[in-house]
């Protein structure tokens, strides 16, 4: 009898301290829980913030040349950060400048009914490496391959033809002054004639494009070629 007592005293003790601590357990449970609720509410704006999208411009050098880039002019997803950079291809709508719209998805059913024309100016900037400067080219070596023979329009420009058969076969030279412009331009065929026009910019050269049919007003198309450059230039 003595050892059936014993047993059940042994029991309701054991049961009495279990209740004991269960409020503490329980409580140290809340708090986690609250904790945990806490933590996941202050990092939760955070989150938000970086699915947003970044900055609306990026410090990038190209060539120990330092531009301020419109993010969203990136056109590759990968060139997208700060710091220096080989090569960085940009474009902005015509003639705004802004950086352009997200493109619009389309479908095979839909891709012929969404062609729009050409509404964009594109810029790529790349370290030159000491390679001939655009300037001396043209003074250079495009003469070597142009015929003698110019057109002169009245709209100030002058175009001369590269020759067949040299490396610029099936393109134009054009070039005027007041404001000051050059550009090269494939002829237009089946696809649009587009332009090039170049620049140095201490250690980076600039390369903008442009539709041959913009030339039609050149010299909008150069100024808006001097304001992007003093727009992305960074001042020493």
């Amino acid at each position: 009898m003595t050892l059936i007592a014993s047993s059940r005293t042994i029991a309701r003790s054991t049961e009495k301290d279990w209740r004991a601590h269960l409020p503490p357990i329980v409580l140290g449970g809340i708090i986690a829980a609250a904790a945990l609720i806490l933590v996941a509410y202050l990092l939760w704006p955070t989150w938000d913030a970086e699915k947003g999208g970044g900055p609306a411009r990026l410090p990038v050098s190209v060539g120990s040349t330092l531009f301020n880039v419109p993010s969203a002019s990136i056109r590759m997803k990968i060139q997208r950060h700060t710091g220096p950079q080989e090569r960085i291809d940009l474009s902005f709508s015509y003639p705004s400048l802004l950086p352009p719209d997200a493109p619009k998805r389309v479908s095979a059913s839909t891709v012929e009914e969404t062609v729009q024309p050409i509404d964009r100016i594109f810029l790529s900037i790349a370290a030159h490496h000491d390679a001939l400067a655009p300037e001396e080219r043209i003074r250079t070596i495009f003469p070597r391959y142009l015929e003698q023979t110019r057109t002169v329009g009245e709209d100030g420009m002058t175009m001369r033809a590269f020759r067949e058969g040299s490396p610029y076969s099936g393109e134009d030279l054009f070039f005027a002054s007041s404001p000051n412009m050059v550009a090269r331009c494939s002829r237009e065929a089946a696809t649009p004639g587009m332009c090039l026009s170049e620049r140095r910019i201490e250690g980076a050269d600039l390369t903008f494009r442009f539709p041959r049919s913009w030339l039609a007003q050149w010299r909008e198309v150069a100024d808006a070629m001097d304001r992007l450059t003093q727009e992305l230039r960074v001042s020493k």
